[in-house]
């Protein structure tokens, strides 16, 4: 199929870009067009205006106070072979790893996967788990929006329609810091069913210090399982004890069911996957 008929912006400005989406009703962003341009084919999406916005810059790579900010225009390919973001941010390496194939990631843009707000992607859930922050632009100015409050059901976010997602700023991860990412696919680098992403952080004593656990593809928004982080918090984790937390986890799931799998099953894996993923993070911050 071909889009439907639609006006078109090539903003050069974030001015530009603003005043195109302020003067319309039903405008759409393009910026690496991965998710959007099959949506407009299928015409699934009619927009009467396209506002192109890759000509803005807004893709550095950088630190500032003891986090990374990243540009909304930053492919994915980029912050994947980042050293800056390997080093200081390997959760997020590891899961750009599993957003579609390298010649998605060469196109896609990290803003646009988070504006995208699809409840099984990846970056989401890792912006969740790390407890990003948002920096939107409008007509009135900035605003800053935390990850937790960004995504308000699937496909849906707290941007207005006259707003841009600027750049995300993520906290670097402390010393004694392990990571994983555990995800069920149908097939390679399809989106997940569901996917788990933990880091685990531990004292000089090796106990955990700190959990985080985030899970996508088990409700509307991605999940902050916060009851399992806090039954592993001040302990050292022996199996018995991260099998209850991916059980408490799994609890905090709210998964639909479809054509690819009923909600129990989901369920099931999550536990599963956070299981495995809390196990490999709590060894590799040994």
């Amino acid at each position: 199929m071909k889009a439907a008929a639609f006006d078109y912006v090539r903003a050069s400005t974030v001015d530009d870009a603003l005043a195109a989406l302020t003067g319309s009703e039903n405008a759409k962003v393009l910026a690496g067009g991965q998710s959007l341009v099959p949506l407009l084919n299928r015409r699934l999406a009619r927009p009467s205006v396209l506002v192109d916005i890759n000509g803005l810059g807004l893709s550095s790579i950088q630190r500032a106070d003891g986090h990374l900010v990243l540009g909304a225009l930053a492919r994915h390919r980029a912050v994947e072979t980042s050293p800056l973001v390997s080093r200081d941010l390997p959760l997020l390496t590891e899961a750009l790893r599993h957003v579609g194939h390298v010649a998605i990631r060469n196109r896609g843009t990290l803003g646009g996967s988070l504006a995208h707000a699809d409840p099984a992607a990846e970056l989401p859930a890792v912006a969740v788990a790390l407890d990003a922050e948002f920096t939107v632009r409008g007509e009135h100015g900035l605003r800053t929006i935390s990850a937790r409050d960004f995504f308000t059901g699937s496909g849906q976010t707290a941007l207005e329609a006259d707003e841009l997602l600027i750049e995300v700023r993520l906290p670097v991860l402390p010393p004694r810091t392990g990571h994983a990412v555990e995800e069920l696919t149908r097939r390679s680098h399809d989106l997940a069913l569901v996917a788990v992403f933990v880091t685990v952080t531990l004292d000089q004593d090796g106990a955990c210090e700190q959990a985080r656990i985030a899970i996508a593809g088990a409700g509307p928004t991605p999940i902050r399982a916060i009851a399992a982080e806090e039954s592993l918090r001040g302990r050292v984790l022996t199996p018995a004890l991260i099998a209850g937390a991916a059980r408490e986890a799994a609890a905090a799931t709210d998964p639909p069911s479809d054509i690819h799998a009923p909600a129990a099953y989901r369920r099931d894996m999550a536990a599963v996957l956070a299981r495995r993923a809390i196990t490999r993070a709590n060894g590799s911050a040994r």
